[in-house]
């Protein structure tokens, strides 16, 4: 077995890579971004690529680039069923509507008359949201019929940037009050008013549709678990202060005690059906009912380093600490 690792610094390649040395598996590192990138792997068994929804030519191409892979026989992490949908929340409506999975109820619409008139007859709120965009960016709360109408509006005219300077500096100092990052990040949001990065520049304006979602009240938190080839872990999200919205809060808490177990053997379940190699979901809950907002391959790098354990198939819980990119690599050598 020989794999070809593209390797970006602080991505999943950093542990994939000491993995792959410190148990004599045979790897060659490759460019992604070359023309050439078919040529490099060649020789190769498998290709695996840790790429991020905030990379402008990450989502040019990612995903074209694996399923060809896969066409001449190559095996990639992650694979085309896992990746397909990723940072993709319009698609993730469809799939799970699909199967039956238990979604909060999401409504897309491509017209803007259809949309208005989807608002007039609905109640509110409701949850707004791009089909891309993590960390709970691009997600607002729609609380009247004139807001989504101003919503509606917006998303058949201009359309909406993936990036704002504005929610980006709000968000840094936030978490320097919090004490979660420090001011040299506070001045690098502020240098971005002027300096926009890559993927704010690149990106085209989403447009064209407009994505709702239910509002499911009373939610102080969600719950985040993520499947590697049958093991699962978890964390609770707390939501931020005077907000709805857990995801990119950084308040986490890590104990076993914390988690639902029937949010567990969900995601289980819905993994396997959807034949992914990883996926993460995120679920609230409408009274004792857990209802799943999205989903997605990726996660933080160092975000879960504080699991106490993990879960297997037959949920049988395993104490200590374990490192989730190895699975990763397991999966593909499997």
């Amino acid at each position: 077995m020989k794999i070809a690792i593209h390797h970006s610094p602080g991505s999943f390649s950093g542990r994939w890579i000491e993995y792959c040395e410190e148990k004599g598996i045979e790897y060659k590192l490759v460019n992604a971004y070359k023309s050439d990138i078919v040529e490099q792997i060649k020789g190769c068994d498998a290709f695996m690529w840790h790429h991020h929804h905030a990379n402008y030519k990450d989502a040019l191409f990612a995903k074209q680039l694996i399923y060809s892979l896969e066409m001449s026989g190559i095996k990639c992490f992650p694979d085309f069923y896992t990746t397909w949908h990723f940072d993709d929340k319009v698609g993730q409506k469809y799939l799970l509507e699909s199967i039956g999975a238990p979604l909060v109820p999401s409504y897309a619409f491509y017209s803007k008359a259809e949309a208005e008139e989807w608002v007039n007859e609905t109640d509110f709120p409701k949850v707004f949201k791009l089909r891309g965009g993590a960390g709970s960016s691009n997600v607002k709360l729609a609380h009247t019929k004139k807001e989504a109408r101003q919503l509606v509006k917006r998303a058949f005219g201009k359309g909406f940037s993936q990036y704002s300077s504005i929610d980006n500096i709000k968000e840094r100092w936030r978490k320097y009050k919090l004490g979660q990052t420090d001011i040299k990040d506070v001045i690098k949001g502020v240098v971005r008013f002027v300096y926009k990065p890559e993927f704010a520049k690149f990106h085209a304006p989403e447009k064209g549709y407009v994505y709702f979602q239910d509002f499911v009240p009373d939610n102080k938190y969600d719950i985040r678990v993520i499947v590697i080839d049958g093991k699962a872990f978890a964390i609770k999200r707390l939501v931020r202060d005077n907000d709805f919205r857990a995801s990119g809060s950084g308040f986490i808490l890590y104990n076993k005690s914390e988690i639902p177990e029937e949010c567990v053997v969900i995601a289980f379940e819905l993994t396997k059906k959807l034949r992914a190699q990883c996926l993460g979901f995120d679920f609230v809950f409408k009274g004792d009912t857990p209802m799943i907002v999205e989903m997605g391959y990726g996660f933080g790098y160092h975000g879960y380093d504080d699991c106490p354990g993990y879960w297997t198939e037959d949920l049988e819980w395993h104490e200590g600490p374990f490192v989730p990119q190895e699975w990763m690599v397991q999966s593909v050598i499997k």
